[in-house]
């Protein structure tokens, strides 16, 4: 493997044009060819990434992808934004086309209602030829210009099979024009229509999927808003002027009153307020904030007035984190897009050798007006076949599905774990911090025969557990801070516990009752155990209350036939008292990282299984799962390991997650079916002359957009 070049810098641009995934696949075979690494174009954004390799010039690759029909309208990879000189069109978009296209070919298509209205004059040639002249111009400065492109980039897309369809009815009555033929050569309306229809077309698919990113612009927009900055003059008076949140840096001081959204990530200095963080978790009941807590860019004050300090700029904000997230997760192709990409990539040179054996089949077994027949059949076939229905089929229910969840505060790393979800038959329960609150408090504790004071050994354990991310160990910690002991060495050892050594070379441990050894304990159910140089002097009994939506979570499981287990690093006896008091199918307890690994594998190779874990320990096991799932709060090596992040204390959003994964795969399996379905039925009837070519234009447009609309239904369609 070739690795890539240090000095390699990202280049991140806004391409326009790119309609589906054929264009994504040509923009980034055109980036491949020239050396450049990672290449990643999503159709559905219009944004193409990649690693620019050394010597390249990005004016170049601009002009290159210019050259292939599309458009560099924005720049970043330096983290300056401009935009590109663009040519000059006549029009900007499809709608405008269609609009214009259509005031010619509507009087084109009246001779078809024809005797209820008397349209003679429109069978003059010439007539025809002026209306139709229009529309074939502003077609083939789109399609024309694309289709030549692309072939001449040995990448054709379907604007080739549009291009040959009109301009073939287009030549024909031309012909019959020039030589005077008569009406029956006469086939503008044909040209036109296909033209036109295919506008329409493509103009509704713009907009349903724009529709499909809805969620994900809602995001991209609350990251856009006015601050409030706080600086100072000569005589250290506040000044406060506004200023956009994009020029906001670390450090800066902002005010946020009653109604305001939080421009930027950051921390509370003064004042008291309740945010309401939906567009971040998906909860719409207010949090209270107060001094020291944090706010999430984004966010509103639903109440009060605060002065804080930025703590992350626009680009590193969680709010740009998630909206990165779900934009990366979108350009990741899922196993189920390979079947439909490979065939997209071979589709239109197959259909330019199915319309030309209809042509010829059709030619030579026809009599009466044979050419005409086997021409408009051609055509008809060129026109309705739709490499773009494929390409859209899972991208689209893809993107739903992530803006959708990204709103609710469950966010998917990739498109991969999206999928997965379909056939978890099996979650695995972390205990502490996931099906428990994280919330401990002493219970009880005692001093063995009196070795130590009281206070001594409260000071001791405060000092070995003040060092540890556990949270049994910050609740001890949290409730005995004292004074502490100076450690020569203190380390934290995953599954076991703290180790420390004091000035004088004594070594304790706190931790499970693994620390023990061979020496005997009892009935080994307490949750921390003291020991020094090896022997027991002491142990903590810590609570810990059930999360109130876990009883409910493990019910729906139930429900759906999803089977459920807990795995535990605390006692046997402890991890079986929560199976049982939950209704959980099966426990596992007194478990280190290792041996949690080795259960995860063992029943992965059962069925796939999911794991929802929150600590440092639970990290192998999460990357080990079929799909790891992370709590927001959970450490940062569980959610960097996660392929699924659940906000906001998010364990009551697991049913989701799992309802989203099935349905949105479901989704994708419809619309794979009406891609095939719709081309493999399509195409014949269009071969065998059932279809005329401008009812052809209008099927082809429409089957986009059902594929677009059946993906929409996502944002509503109840899923738990």
């Amino acid at each position: 493997m070739t690795k890539t070049p240090e000095n390699m810098e990202t280049v991140k641009w806004k391409v326009e044009g790119m309609t589906c995934v054929n264009c994504a696949h040509t923009v980034t075979k055109f980036l491949e060819n020239q050396g450049n690494k990672e290449v990643k174009a999503n159709f559905l954004t219009g944004e193409v990434s990649f690693e620019i390799a050394p010597g390249v010039s990005e004016e170049k690759l601009s002009e290159g992808i210019n050259a292939l029909g599309y458009h560099v309208v924005e720049e970043n990879g330096n983290g300056q934004t401009f935009q590109k000189k663009k040519t000059t069109r006549w029009f900007t978009n499809h709608k405008q086309r269609f609009l214009f296209c259509l005031v010619f070919t509507l009087p084109l298509m009246l001779h078809m209602v024809h005797p209820w209205i008397e349209v003679h004059w429109i069978m003059n040639p010439w007539v025809q030829l002026a209306l139709c002249m229009p529309v074939y111009v502003v077609g083939m400065d789109f399609f024309g210009r694309s289709a030549i492109k692309s072939i001449l980039n040995r990448q054709p897309n379907m604007n080739v099979l549009i291009a040959i369809g009109a301009t073939a009815a287009f030549l024909y009555s031309l012909t019959g024009a020039l030589l005077q033929l008569g009406e029956d050569y006469l086939f503008f309306e044909t040209a036109a229509a296909i033209i036109t229809l295919v506008f329409l077309g493509n103009y509704l698919e713009d907009s349903t999927i724009q529709a499909t990113q809805r969620e994900l612009n809602k995001l991209v927009k609350a990251q856009k808003v006015t601050a409030n900055m706080i600086a100072f003059d000569e005589n250290h008076q506040e000044i406060i002027f506004q200023v956009d949140n994009k020029d906001l840096r670390v450090g800066d001081l902002i005010l946020i009153k009653t109604g305001e959204q939080v421009p930027a990530d950051c921390k509370i200095l003064w004042g008291e307020a309740m945010a309401n963080e939906a567009i971040i978790t998906g909860e719409s009941t207010p949090v209270s904030k107060s001094k020291k807590d944090n706010l999430i860019g984004g966010s509103i004050l639903d109440s009060g007035t605060v002065k804080a300090q930025v703590t992350a700029d626009v680009h590193h904000s969680v709010l740009a984190n998630i909206i990165n997230l779900v934009k990366q997760a979108q350009t990741e192709k899922p196993p189920a897009q390979q079947l439909a990409d490979k065939i997209s990539a071979v589709f239109v040179p197959i259909v330019l050798v199915i319309a030309l054996i209809t042509f010829i089949l059709n030619y030579i077994l026809l009599k009466d007006e044979a050419f005409l027949k086997a021409l408009m059949r051609m055509i008809a076939v060129l026109v309705i076949a739709c490499p773009c229905a494929m390409g859209l089929a899972t991208p689209a229910a893809i993107a739903v599905g992530l803006g959708r969840a990204a709103r609710k505060g469950i966010l998917f790393r990739n498109a991969k774990s999206l999928e997965s979800f379909k056939n978890i038959r099996r979650v695995v329960f972390d205990k502490t911090g996931t099906l428990t609150t994280g919330v401990f408090k002493i219970s009880g504790f005692e001093v063995v025969n009196g070795r130590v004071s009281v206070e001594e050994f409260k000071k001791i354990v405060y000092s070995l557990e003040k060092y540890s991310n556990h949270p049994l160990a910050k609740a001890i910690a949290r409730e005995w801070k004292t004074s502490d002991i100076k450690w020569k060495k203190i380390e934290e050892i995953k599954g076991l516990g703290m180790v420390a050594t004091d000035q004088e070379g004594n070594e304790y441990k706190a931790g499970s009752w693994k620390i023990l050894g061979e020496q005997p304990a009892g009935e080994k159910s307490h949750n921390i155990y003291v020991t020094c140089n090896g022997q027991l002097f002491g142990w903590i009994d810590v609570e810990d209350e059930i999360r109130e939506e876990a009883a409910q979570i493990i019910q729906y499981l139930k429900s759906k036939n999803i089977e459920s287990v807990l795995l535990s690093g605390d006692t046997v006896q402890k991890t079986q008292i929560l199976a049982e008091k939950l209704g959980i199918d099966r426990f596992y307890g007194q478990k280190s990282p290792e041996e949690k690994l080795s259960i995860i594998a063992d029943l992965n190779a059962e069925t796939p299984t999911a794991m929802v874990g929150d600590g440092i320990n639970d990290a192998p096991a999460l990357a080990k799962a079929t799909v790891g799932i992370s709590l927001s709060e959970a450490s940062q090596v569980a959610v960097q390991t996660a392929d699924v992040v659940l906000m906001n204390s998010g364990l009551k959003k697991l049913p989701e997650a799992l309802g989203l994964g099935k349905h949105t795969f479901l989704t994708v399996k419809q619309n794979l079916f009406w891609a095939f379905f719709y081309n493999i039925f399509a195409i014949p009837v269009a071969a065998f002359g059932f279809l005329v070519p401008a009812f052809a234009a209008l099927v082809m447009g429409l089957s986009d957009v059902v594929l677009a609309i059946n993906s929409v239904r996502l944002f509503v369609k109840k899923v738990t």
